[in-house]
């Protein structure tokens, strides 16, 4: 009965995002109907105590990175940059790889340690401007930005330095560049596969007569000036955001050591901060304003116009996207607490291939719990010693269960009630309907490639 109880309150979840509900209210609902369910008596203390500690530890965290990345990427649109890129990608590459470029400027930026949320809000300017001008519709959007940033750079490529491919390290003792060969050749295969649909998805519209879209949500606004900024100019943000980052990552440590600690008045209590688990929060913040006063620095005029509206309308879409996946933080949090959970994570332990078992467990837990790092925690935290063993009796280097991990966690993370999804929708002003199908074609490919990588190690031995 407890994991009936879990799964009808996933897919209770899934489908109220699916038809398009707040989040914001039903993560709550499906959480605490699930507790209920199981002991009514513990309702209101693990809404307290769980959901709500979660939900706030959450937005504490990652609400500045949300709101700056909003900012960031209203003051590259309301200064013209975003169109002047375009316009120089398309000149160059031509209009019928707009895709790829999307693709390509997602990749670089994650893999360059943007978060994954920064850059939805950053490229979402130049995704409009491009799929517009090149009579692509608007609904393929999220999908593209899917595949650049939430695929190969979140996981797969060696040296990520995204969340997802950090986390193993701690449990398996390895780097974040743990078996780069497969890594590459998953990434490959994630990229080839995941271009291959997009364009077929573009050429049935195309054959049907549909153009980028009528009617549309959240669009940005038309650059009116007739004179684009060089294109030059125009990538200078991005380039200061992606390079300050890594800088400051580098800096940060350095500067206030592994730990801080302060007193604001002589016999108070010293606040003490962790400064390695907010080293990777502090140093996007740090770039992202950078990158905010870069464009101010060379588009002054357009961007103050303009910004009292576009600053407004930026904090609102952040504030309700850091609120969505807050929401869905707090629900995984409560899931993983129920009976129901460890039940299905025993359930996992009996697979009996060690690195079969290993993806499946983290992609199914990261499944329900809507988060690529939660499940990935808290199946490593629960069975890490049993894959370690598992390693050592087969054979199989410690680097390949990293990279398996990794992988595996972006797989099936990514349905309906992901709070990186909903927020992609969300910036994009579309809905599930419109546009879930494609996310959830990357979502299988993602997931097939994890057992490519398995297969080719088992196949060949490469690393």
């Amino acid at each position: 009965m407890s994991l009936v109880i879990i799964v009808a309150a996933l897919v209770f979840l899934m489908y109220v995002a699916y038809r398009g509900y707040s989040v914001i209210l039903f993560a709550p609902v499906a959480a605490l109907g699930a507790v209920l369910l199981t002991d009514p008596s513990l309702v209101a203390p693990m809404f307290s105590s769980i959901f709500m500690k979660k939900m706030v530890g959450f937005i504490a965290d990652y609400f500045p990175v949300f709101m700056l990345g909003a900012v960031f990427g209203k003051v590259i649109e309301i200064s013209g940059f975003s169109k002047s890129i375009v316009a120089a990608v398309i000149s160059l590459i031509g209009r019928e790889r707009a895709m790829l470029s999307i693709v390509m400027v997602c990749a670089v930026l994650t893999y360059g340690g943007v978060s994954l949320f920064v850059v939805v809000f950053a490229v979402y300017p130049f995704a409009s401007e491009m799929f517009r001008q090149s009579e692509i519709p608007k609904r393929l959007i999220p999908g593209t930005i899917a595949l650049g940033a939430f695929t190969i750079t979140m996981d797969a490529l060696p040296g990520s330095p995204q969340i997802q491919n950090i986390i193993p390290t701690t449990f398996f003792n390895t780097n974040t560049w743990a078996a780069p060969w497969l890594g590459v050749i998953g990434g490959a295969f994630i990229i080839a596969m995941g271009m291959a649909y997009l364009q077929l998805m573009r050429r049935r519209a195309a054959a049907a007569g549909e153009g980028y879209g009528t009617d549309l949500k959240n669009e940005p606004e038309p650059y009116e000036a007739e004179t684009l900024p060089n294109p030059w100019v125009a990538l200078s943000p991005l380039v200061v955001v992606g390079v300050m980052n890594l800088v400051f990552t580098s800096l940060i440590p350095k500067f206030y050591g592994k730990t801080h600690e302060f007193a604001l008045s002589e016999g108070a209590k010293p606040i003490v901060t962790e400064v390695g688990k907010v080293t990777a929060i502090w140093a996007v913040e740090a770039a992202l304003l950078l990158g905010i006063l870069t464009v101010f620095a060379f588009a002054w005029k357009p961007v103050t116009a303009k910004f009292a509206d576009g600053s407004k309308a930026a904090i609102a879409g952040s504030l309700l996207a850091s609120m969505n996946t807050a929401s869905e933080y707090g629900f995984g949090g409560v899931i993983a607490a129920l009976p129901g959970f460890l039940v299905i994570a025993d359930a996992l332990k009996a697979i009996p291939n060690p690195l079969i078992n290993e993806a499946i467990t983290v992609t199914s837990l990261a499944g329900i719990t809507g988060s690529a790092s939660g499940g990935m925690s808290i199946a490593l935290a629960a069975m890490s010693e049993t894959f370690i063993a598992n390693a050592q009796a087969a054979g199989i280097p410690l680097e390949v269960f990293h990279r398996v991990a990794s992988m595996a966690s972006g797989g099936m993370d990514t349905l309906p009630h992901n709070g990186a999804v909903i927020t992609l929708l969300a910036v994009c002003g579309l809905t599930h309907k419109q546009s879930y199908k494609d996310i959830f074609a990357i979502t299988l490919i993602k997931t097939l490639a994890v057992f490519l990588i398995i297969g080719v190690y088992y196949a060949t031995g490469i690393v």
